[in-house]
Formats: structure tokens, sequence, C-alpha cells
């Protein structure tokens, strides 16, 4: 899980499925299958991955050809005309053979070089290791970043494009790409200290992986330095061999030490490092830093164990002493915001719910607060930056609801708010580097994303991805788009939820109801946008007779932190409260079979259909759990602190909040998914709630993914999940 918006404990849908009858009564089934959704490419979306470059002129992108070549061009924003920069044939390396494939890239400072990552590996989530190379446009040639063996992570460019640094085995090191020479930074990285990447938890929660930052003059580096000798290991096992390997972990749980965190800054000349004055409190969390518009000092954001304190601090890069600016404080918990500093970094914005909502502040550098620049009343939830030449900021968020991402405009004075997006809907917006053109990725519910091309008012320039294939295939299904609607809880809640109907759907009739959930802190399924793959099987669901719905319950996004943080030190009582109490209000409804209730989820989804399921007195006759946290004891220091404090300072908590402590009530059925290669959720969780089931006497569903991560995923692995989750809804809901 991370910080908000819950990236992701992960999100999957059951398939319930009646077909015999159905068809019988003369429902047709279009063509949309396990297969077509899981299996193929068949209903993918395509959208330009751009890079734009710094005049905002135009934009770089890559494409493939057929024999697996990377091609770089260079494409006019406004005609859209291309030009080829490098073709793919010409990276080959020395003494190599075969070209190398662009996954990703960027120029150096003054667009004469180009930094190429590629045989990238997987650290966790995403692939952050692998090989780097560097494409010199003058000299057309190839120059490896290090003759040296090992990946190499997050390399970078200095300033002056003389130098590259990058992270290798918990160190950093240095090439100058003129004499190939390397320099070693820091010499005591290894299995306890980490230099330049981030821990586990750190990079989970926080989403730190790459931590070192270049100084604008080249002459410093800023870095993370963790030493997680404290943490506890914990261990995977991986039982492809004859002998199955324990893969260790540094893992740390609720309440259990944490990586001592320090923030260095090394001078590339001297190699000397100064260590910065973090406080006298060492159990801190170091969520974001960077130089602060000069190379002698930097900034950094650090939070308090319990997270409910955020500190900005400016430091001395030189001597290292340091001061507070700027504290975010709340009851609950803060966010792990950053400052985007504006005007020569005289100022900084930043995002704080200090008036009930996620606003935009103003302060002068010395932390003085200037004013509020948005307006208040509802959640800004992103900030796509600063024209500072017009002196306006441009964001995102549920000015119209929660349901919506509109794009709108207003002056850093706070005033002039305008909507620049006209479309309701969601809007996922890309700036140019000068603010002049921005590209648009929107999408309805339903409806298939379009990307396009716009000047800041919103008008329309060209479209770079209609999709019209994909929206085509969509229409020729003949689906029934979701219905936005809200029902009120027997607390006198009012909570927002989504149903899709069949086909023909006749109230007359009563038809079996498959609810999806998430439903963790500042989460949302219940958004109008596209769901892809997911929402295509809930179709597929709804052709063969079934309702499906969902709801955010209280302690999801959107909505403001009173209606978000009702949930503090409680998590699981309120949201599974608001689940039942959902399943009941449709149980009341003419058109559902109360009897023919179930829930699934996935990660905090699949903790809360199993605490709903236990919890619900028989309300649902299925439930599905895939990868469930069942006791937060279970899960780690900065996601589970943040919203529960410590076990030893909230046991009952924590004791109310665990699915094993209501094992015993489990009526219906039951089926657990989990990846035993989970570095996430571990499958520890299941393990012990299966110990409780067995216990208790109750029959279960099971099925094992033998090292497959958290996502469970990977070659046919999808297919095989979603075919498992159709047929056993089939006979069991």
């Amino acid at each position: 899980m991370h910080a908000r918006p819950l990236r992701r404990l992960c999100l999957v849908v059951v398939a319930v499925l009646h077909p015999a009858p159905l068809v019988a009564q003369g429902v047709q089934a279009p063509a949309l299958t396990v297969h077509s959704i899981w299996g193929t490419r068949e209903f993918a979306s395509d959208l330009v991955s751009l890079t734009w470059m710094k005049d905002g002129t135009a934009y770089t992108t890559t494409q493939t050809d057929s024999a697996g070549h990377t091609d770089l061009y260079r494409v006019d924003a406004l005609s859209g005309k291309t030009q080829l920069l490098l073709r793919g044939t010409e990276l080959v390396p020395p003494g190599a053979q075969q070209p190398i494939a662009i996954e990703e890239y960027r120029f150096s400072t003054d667009g004469m070089k180009l930094l190429i990552f590629t045989n990238s590996a997987r650290v966790w989530r995403q692939n952050t290791k692998g090989t780097y190379y560097v494409w010199d446009f003058t000299a057309k040639r190839l120059i490896p970043v290090s003759a040296k063996p090992g990946y190499q992570m997050f390399a970078k460019f200095s300033p002056d494009g003389r130098m590259v640094a990058f992270v290798r085995a918990n160190n950093i090191y240095m090439t100058d790409l003129a004499t190939g020479g390397e320099t070693a930074l820091t010499a005591d990285g290894g299995d306890s200290v980490i230099n330049g990447t981030s821990d586990w938890v750190y990079e989970e929660e926080l989403d730190l992986r790459d931590a070192f930052r270049w100084s604008p003059d080249g002459g410093r580096i800023a870095f993370w330095r963790f030493d997680q000798t404290a943490i506890p290991t914990f261990y995977l096992l991986d039982a492809d061999s004859l002998y199955p390997q324990l893969v260790p972990v540094r893992y740390p749980k609720a309440g259990m030490p944490n990586s001592e965190v320090k923030i260095g800054v090394v001078d590339v000349g001297t190699r000397q490092t100064t260590w910065v004055d973090l406080g006298g409190d060492k159990d801190i969390y170091v969520a974001a830093m960077d130089f602060a518009g000069s190379s002698n000092e930097i900034w950094l954001t650090r939070l308090n164990r319990h997270q409910d304190r955020l500190d900005l601090l400016l430091a001395d890069a030189q001597r290292g002493a340091s001061r507070v600016i700027m504290t975010d404080r709340d009851s609950a918990w803060v966010d792990a915001n950053q400052p985007r500093w504006i005007n020569g970094g005289k100022q900084f914005l930043f995002v704080s719910e200090r008036d009930g909502y996620d606003q935009v502040y103003l302060f002068n550098r010395d932390g003085s607060l200037l004013r509020r620049v948005t307006p208040g009343g509802w959640d800004v939830l992103q900030v796509y930056g600063v024209d500072e030449k017009k002196q306006v900021l441009y964001c995102g968020g549920a000015i119209d609801g929660p349901l919506g991402r509109p794009l709108v405009r207003i002056g850093l004075d706070g005033k002039g708010l305008a909507r620049i997006s006209t479309e309701p809907g969601t809007h996922g917006i890309e700036f140019d580097p000068t603010f002049q053109l921005y590209a648009d990725t929107y999408s309805r519910s339903g409806i298939p994303p379009v990307q396009t091309l716009r000047r800041a008012d919103g008008r329309l320039v060209r479209t770079l991805a209609d999709n019209a294939a994909l929206a085509a295939k969509v229409t020729a299904l003949g689906l029934v788009r979701p219905e936005f609607i809200t029902l009120k809880t027997p607390d006198g809640v009012e909570l927002n939820a989504w149903i899709i109907k069949p086909k023909g759907f006749d109230p007359s009739r009563r038809y079996p109801l498959l609810m999806n959930v998430y439903g963790g802190p500042g989460s949302q399924t219940v958004t109008d946008s596209w769901g892809g793959a997911n929402y295509l099987w809930h179709q597929m669901l709804a052709r063969d007779g079934y309702l499906v719905a969902s709801v955010d319950n209280r302690g999801t996004g959107g909505r403001g932190a009173r209606f978000m943080k009702l949930t503090y030190l409680h998590l699981g009582r309120y949201e599974s409260a608001d689940q039942i109490a959902s399943a009941r209000w449709f149980a009341a409804q003419p058109y559902v079979d109360p009897d023919r209730i179930g829930i699934w989820g996935w990660s905090y989804g699949g903790y809360m259909s199993s605490l709903s399921m236990f919890r619900g007195a028989g309300v649902f006759k299925a439930a599905l759990a895939v990868a469930p946290v069942t006791d937060w004891r279970f899960y780690d220091t900065i996601y589970t602190e943040r919203y529960m404090r410590t076990p030893q300072e909230n046991p009952a908590g924590y004791g109310e909040g665990a699915p094993l402590a209501y094992a015993d009530s489990l009526k219906g059925h039951f089926l657990l998914v989990h990846g035993t290669g989970d570095d996430n959720v571990h499958f520890q969780n299941s393990v012990r709630l299966v110990e409780r089931l067995e216990a208790a006497n109750k029959q279960f569903d099971m099925r094992i993914y033998p090292n497959k991560t958290h996502s469970i995923a990977g070659g046919s692995t999808r297919e095989n999940l979603y075919g498992l989750f159709t047929a056993w809804l089939e006979q069991n809901l």
C-alpha cells in the first residue's frame, strides 16, 4: 500500500455466471470472455508516451519496429510533424553484435547527449535496475556508463552533461564521460546500509526509489543513507529449485524498528560527506529532499513516527546545519506532500488539509504564510504546475464533486478561478515546461480514453490518440454504462456508488449482485473514468445476468478530511459497517435477490471483503479475498502506523480491525487467493487466516500462486486467475 491515494494494494474483480438459464430467456452474450480481456490485447488502449522538450515546441517519443529496434523521434507539437533523432539500429554497444532497446531515456541539459536505460530488471514493484549507456549525438557513438559488472540504478547526468552518477550495490558512483573514469562517492553500502536508493518500506509507502540529487552547479550530490540493521528480516520462500531458497526482505512490521535515515551531501571533488542535522529524534522519516534553488542549501520534509507532523527544513549543504521553516500538523495524520518552489526559490506552494480539505497554500521562503491560493470547500487532488509569467496555478480536483477530475486554473493571488476542461469525467494533464500546451488524457465511465493536445486555455490543437478502434469494439458490445447513485446508511451517511445492470434489465426481476470493494484511506473506486480490463470483466458478469456495484465507504477520498479521517485508529470498523449497510440497502431494492449478494476485493479490498463477510451476519452469500491483510500487525510501519499508530499504543484498534478475530463467524462461501512471493502483503496473512478458519471448523476454498507477487501477474497468470474467479462464482453465488 502507499500514501494516499493508496497505491494499491491491488483491485481485482470476480465473475458470476449462470449462463444457461439466462440464454434460455433470450439474453445474447457478446464476444467478451476472460481470454479476450486478460489473454489478448484486443481491448487494450493505446496512448502516446511523450517527453516534452524544454522550450515546449516539441516532444520526443519512441517507436519500436517489427525487429524490436527502438527509434527516437522529435515531434513538432502544433503540426505533429516528426523528425527521426536516433535510429535504434545504431545503438550497438562496443564489442556487441545487437543493438540495445530504449526502455527509458533522458537528455543532457544541452541536448547533445542521451542517457539510455536498458536490460532492466524488477526491484519490488518496478524495473529500476539495469544497464545505462550514453549516446553522443555529435560523435554518434554509444558509451557504457560503467564497464564494471553489476546492475546500475537511477543514473543521471550532471548539470553540465560531463558526468553521470548512478547507484550500484547500494553505493553511489560517478563516471567521467570523457575519460571513462569511475569514482566511488560512498563506500559503506551493502546488505545493511543503502546509499542513493531506498529501503523496502520507503519505496512502497513514500514512493522513494531514486534517492540522490545533483546540485545545480554539479559540485555536490545530496543523498539518503539507510541503515537497516535494526529491521528484522522477513523471509519469502522461493520454491522453484529442488531445495527451496529463502529470500530475505528487510521489512519493518507495525511497531517494529525502521531504518535509521541520514541525509548526506558529498563533494564530488573531495569525496567528503557532510551530514545534515535532522534533529534529536532519530525515529523519523525523510520523505523528500532536493537542492533549494542553489548549490549551498537543500530542503527536506521530515515526518515524525506518528506522521501527524511534517516539518519542512532548509539545511546548509556545506555545514549541515538545518532549521524548520514550516510545519504541517493534524490530530490524525498528514500526507507526505512536497513544496513546489517558484519565483527563483523565494516562495513555495504546499498542499495541506489544515482547513479541512486539500488546498494549495503560498509561503515565502522563510516559511511565512502569504495566502491560501485555492478557494476551499473541495479537495485539490493534483497540482500540475505554475505559469510564473502569468502568475497562475493549474490543478485538478473535486470542484464538481468526488466523481470527476476537471482541470482548473487560478491566480496565485487566489482570484480568477476557472474551469479549463469543459467535459465531465476524468482528465489527466501533462503540461509542457512553458505552460503553453498540455496533453489531456480524458475518459468517462464506460468510455475509453482519448488523448488530445490543447492550448493552456483548453482549445484543441490536435488529437494524439483517439482509440477509435477500441471505442468501436466497446460500442459494438452494446454495453450498458454504469449508473452513478447515492445510498444512505442507517447512520444517515450518504455514500457514492455505481451499478452496472444487465442489458435488457427488467426491474420486476430479482438479480444476483456482486459488490466490488477497495475502501482504503483516501482511495476511490467510484469515479467517472474508464475502468479498463476490470470494467470489461464487470460487464462480462452483467452480460450473464448479474448486477455489479461498488460503493465508496467512509474513509475514502475526494470528500474532505472529516469524511476520510473518521477511520483513524479504527481501520475496518466504519468501512466494513458501510459495506454491510450498503449490501442491506441493495437487498431491499426490488430488483436485487437478497439471498445472492457477493463481495470481492484485492489487497485492502481483500481485507475489506474478508472483514465484511465475517462481520456481515450472513448478508453476503459469497466473498472472494485476494492477498488480504488479515491482521494489521503483519503489515508495514509507514502505512499501518499512519492510520493506526503502533500495536503497543492501540491494541484495541488492532484487535477490532483484524479479520482473524472474526473468522469463526464465517457464513457462506469464501475463496482465499494469495501469491507466495508477495513481498507487500505477506502470504503469512493468509496462512494465519487458514489456521483460524480450520480451528473454527469452517469450510472454505483456497488458491495459491507459487512465487507470484502482490500483483499475481505474468504470462497467462491473470487469465487463469480471472478464470478461477468466474468458475468459482458461477458455482457459489
